[in-house]
């Protein structure tokens, strides 16, 4: 039986356009290019971070964000807030606590989303990040933590994600429960693979989860 439901972040429960928007404007290029440079990364299985190279050939990544903080000190940038929040978010992770479930949010963010977070006062019973635990998906260490933080057999584990590369595969082999959830560039392109049968769930917004426990059962 679930007993904890763990969320990744990205494209889970925070939408990232208005931070790709942001950086198409930092970078010079139109916001099409900049969604279009992503999107044909996610259907190549390559990461994001090739995107800025397409679209900026050279492009020292890390110096560019240190000179876009000097930059902008007190904007947003690459960072989300409670505006970024998928409208179904509040309300599918109350329902499943009130239904007796634990919730963990759990994904590949930098230390600083923590706060983030945090401050959105989330109903969720805590907050990770992989940089706070050192430790990133697929890594099977960071499903170790997710386990260890919910103080549950990975088998009472639902992991909830929109990759399968990142979230379900790795989640499924570390002994976990899976949903894949399409919605972002990653997870519409993930749902139509052949692997997303892998998941025991596919599910179209997160007010699908709690129906779709009873089938997990």
């Amino acid at each position: 039986m679930i007993k904890a439901v763990v969320f990744d972040v990205g494209e889970t429960l925070i939408d990232e356009t208005r931070i790709w928007s942001r950086w198409a404007d930092r970078l010079g290029v139109s916001r099409f290019v900049m969604m279009g440079a992503l999107g044909g990364m996610a259907a190549l299985d390559r990461s994001h971070r090739e995107a800025f190279e397409l679209v900026r050939p050279g492009i020292d990544l890390d110096a560019e964000m240190a000179a876009w903080e000097r930059d902008e000190p007190d904007g947003l940038r690459n960072h989300f807030d409670a505006d970024d929040l998928y409208p179904d978010v509040r309300d599918a992770l109350a329902a499943l606590r009130a239904a007796g479930l634990q919730v963990i949010i759990a994904g590949n963010q930098p230390a600083r989303a923590y706060d983030a977070l945090v401050a959105m006062d989330l109903p969720a019973d805590s907050v990770h990040t992989s940089e706070g635990w050192g430790v990133s998906k697929p890594d099977p260490a960071f499903f170790a933590k997710v386990a260890a933080v919910a103080g549950r057999e990975p088998a009472e584990i639902l992991y909830v994600g929109d990759r399968l590369d990142n979230d379900v595969l790795p989640a499924g082999r570390a002994g976990m429960r899976t949903a894949l959830l399409r919605r972002g560039p990653w997870g519409y392109l993930h749902a139509e693979r052949p692997r997303a049968q892998d998941a025991d769930v596919v599910v179209d917004d997160l007010h699908g989860l709690l129906p779709a426990l009873s089938r997990i059962d």
